[in-house]
């Protein structure tokens, strides 16, 4: 395999959550233009209801222009913040209940071709009520699924945020639960 050589990294353009760096690349002795996007890292929780259900959030995503069913999540306050301090925070601010009781199911890098995005990806037991601390852009509204659902709504389609897909298909596979 050939190395590819960075020759330049140029920030493009600075938003509320990533930065666009344009980067000149030598690849396969041809050199090309790359677009690439920093994003400061971000958590899920797929939280396990006593029952075994799954709290899923369902909010509206503007790139999308429609609602989504997700596990709940959100970016990190610092680049340094812990993914798993992220994880209990996001927990309470979108369901509205917490955990004493976290375990790392796995890491995502969402879109590895132009983007360094990665998801730690925990699973919350034991829930105690709480409150939701929703921002006030939000509206999300927390719904119970059993497993077999969510993997129903996956293989037809209907799911397709990916660390939502990955995180239920790693549950289901860890605890046995087939369609």
């Amino acid at each position: 395999m050939e190395a590819t050589i960075r020759l330049k990294r140029e920030l493009a353009y600075t938003g509320t959550i990533l930065k666009v760096y344009r980067d000149r690349v030598i690849a396969n002795g041809i050199e090309e233009t790359y677009d690439y996007i920093h994003h400061d890292g971000a958590a899920a929780v797929l939280p396990v209801t006593k029952e075994g259900k799954i709290l899923m959030v369902r909010q509206y995503r503007n790139a999308l222009d429609r609602f989504t069913l997700e596990i709940p999540a959100g970016k990190l306050d610092d680049p340094k913040e812990p993914k798993k301090e992220c994880a209990y925070r996001e927990l309470e601010e979108e369901t509205g209940y917490r955990s004493e009781n976290l375990e790392y199911l796995m890491t995502i890098n969402t879109t590895v071709a132009f983007c360094d995005e990665c998801i730690g990806v925990y699973i919350a037991r034991d829930l105690i009520p709480s409150k939701q601390h929703l921002d006030e852009d939000e509206c999300i509204e927390v719904e119970e699924w059993d497993v077999k659902d969510l993997l129903k709504l996956i293989y037809s389609g209907k799911m397709t945020d990916g660390k939502t897909v990955a995180a239920i298909l790693a549950y289901a596979q860890r605890e046995g639960i087939r369609l």
